[in-house]
């Protein structure tokens, strides 16, 4: 499991084996997870994670956007 970045105790990360699946980055924080699609962000699904942490999620995802993508790309080429 990657990890792009961390933030604010959130952990952005992607799995090694869902290269076959579109552009995405998965999101832990407390008890909750996340998954967002990157073009364009949006979310994908979600486990026991609040509506404000998925909107803090979601923000430093944008912040984060090419760092995400570039990743992504390094990670799977």
């Amino acid at each position: 499991m990657p990890t792009i970045f961390t933030k604010d105790g959130f952990r952005f990360f992607f799995y090694s084996a869902e290269n076959k699946e579109p552009m995405h980055v998965h999101v832990e924080y407390a008890e909750g997870k996340a998954k967002f699609w990157l073009n364009p962000v949006c979310l994908a699904s979600s486990y026991k994670m609040r509506a404000p942490d998925l909107k803090k999620a979601r923000a430093f995802i944008e912040e984060n956007h090419e760092l995400c993508k570039e990743k992504w790309n390094e990670y799977f080429s």
